[in-house]
């Protein structure tokens, strides 16, 4: 029974101190925008990155950002050097663009300013026609996401 109980307690703690972000595909960004539009969260980061982790901790901890990103917008977590399929958005195509051991998805390069070397993590927010509303390089504090998500919708 002591077993049973540590067992169910190590099973629900991440429940309680995590929430979670519904992350979604480009297909699954296509197909639902056609049944339900909204406003889209695309989150641009790396494995390398330090300051990514750190924020996706952080973020995945708000259990009140996560319900205001589930519930009103469409968010995809995009890893711009190991994402290696080819993906159709807004009516193009984009590829994996190798150089060697490693490479930069084209449709990263597409969606930041910076064409050299994309800072990260990278945060695009489009509304529900897929028009730029929101850019932001490097950390985006939970508090500063939800004042801005909050304003999007209010708009």
């Amino acid at each position: 029974m002591k077993t049973l109980t540590i067992f169910l307690f190590l099973m629900l703690v991440p429940c309680f101190c995590l929430s979670q972000i519904k992350t979604g595909t480009f297909s699954d960004l296509e197909i639902g925008q056609k049944e339900n539009p909204k406003p889209i969260i695309i989150h641009i980061y790396t494995s390398w990155c330090s300051v990514c982790k750190i924020e996706s901790f952080e973020l995945n901890k708000d259990k009140e950002l996560a319900q205001l990103i589930n519930d009103n917008f469409y968010f995809i977590n995009f890893e711009a050097e190991k994402t290696k399929e080819k993906i159709r958005f807004q009516g193009k195509e984009f590829e994996y663009l190798s150089n060697g051991n490693s490479g930069i998805h084209e449709l990263v390069l597409a969606l930041s300013k910076n064409k050299k070397q994309p800072v990260y993590p990278l945060w695009i927010i489009l509304d529900k026609n897929q028009n730029l509303i929101e850019y932001h390089e490097g950390i985006f504090k939970a508090e500063e996401i939800k004042r801005r998500l909050n304003a999007i919708l209010n708009f």
